[in-house]
């Protein structure tokens, strides 16, 4: 078992999750902002999830990181790799909260965590399953490099599934 990495960007740090981000995570699962991740969730099911992210580095060396501000030190998000029983392969996920959204932060978090899973964990692959509705997430892919693979297996029979690639896109972070 790997320790979770520091990651950081310009703007951000990326780091495990400790508890005084929880606050953050469960405003952001219980509120509509989850409708795309399966949600809302009442808090249990929240925290639930907030532990998920945390245990999947001890089971895969992979997991999820809080989106930090360097500027200010709040917990923007999480940003992840999720892997296991409910993943066919290895999901790059993200989450930011509503005050962050629109600055960049997301492709941010997103082209450090690729790079850092293909590079450094050196994964075969990732894959981001997205709601056809969810049309922010769809855009940060595309700008990620990331292209719809049809013949990937879906977590959920509606997502779009979009493959990332090492040579992804890496300006603006």
């Amino acid at each position: 078992m790997k320790p979770a990495p520091i990651i950081e960007t310009d703007r951000l740090v990326l780091r495990l999750p400790k508890i005084e981000d929880w606050p953050s995570f469960e405003r952001l699962m219980t509120s509509e902002r989850a409708k795309h991740m399966g949600g809302p969730y009442s808090a249990p099911v929240a925290w639930g999830w907030f532990c998920h992210g945390i245990a999947l580095w001890q089971l895969f060396d992979v997991g999820n990181l809080s989106i930090i501000s360097r500027q200010t030190g709040e917990c923007l998000g999480q940003i992840e790799i999720n892997q296991g029983p409910r993943f066919p392969e290895p999901e790059l996920g993200w989450q930011l909260i509503a005050s962050a959204e629109g600055r960049g932060f997301a492709f941010e978090a997103a082209s450090a965590m690729r790079d850092w899973a293909l590079g450094e964990r050196r994964l075969p692959t990732l894959v981001s399953y997205i709601g056809q509705e969810n049309t922010r997430s769809i855009r940060l892919a595309e700008r990620l490099d990331a292209s719809i693979d049809e013949r990937a297996l879906k977590q959920d029979p509606d997502d779009l599934v979009f493959r990332h690639s090492a040579q992804g896109n890496k300006a603006d972070i």
